[in-house]
């Protein structure tokens, strides 16, 4: 399971560099969405590493 989150974490941090570091023809909002959406990706992948977390998506997800 490990590795999924490290591929969410890396996904939302090339989403984030593309997003601040892009110069070409993107627009402002495609810019912020690409960074929100990084950011979402990062504190995702940061909760599910935590311990703990599996019980708490299994109570939201009502699996128990």
């Amino acid at each position: 399971m490990g590795f999924w989150y490290f591929l969410i974490l890396f996904i939302g941090l090339f989403l984030i560099f593309i997003g601040i570091f892009k110069k070409k023809h993107y627009s402002s909002v495609r810019k912020l969405t690409l960074v929100v959406t990084g950011l979402i990706c990062i504190l995702f992948a940061l909760f599910m590493f935590s311990p703990g977390s599996a019980e708490v998506i299994a109570d939201l997800l009502n699996l128990t």
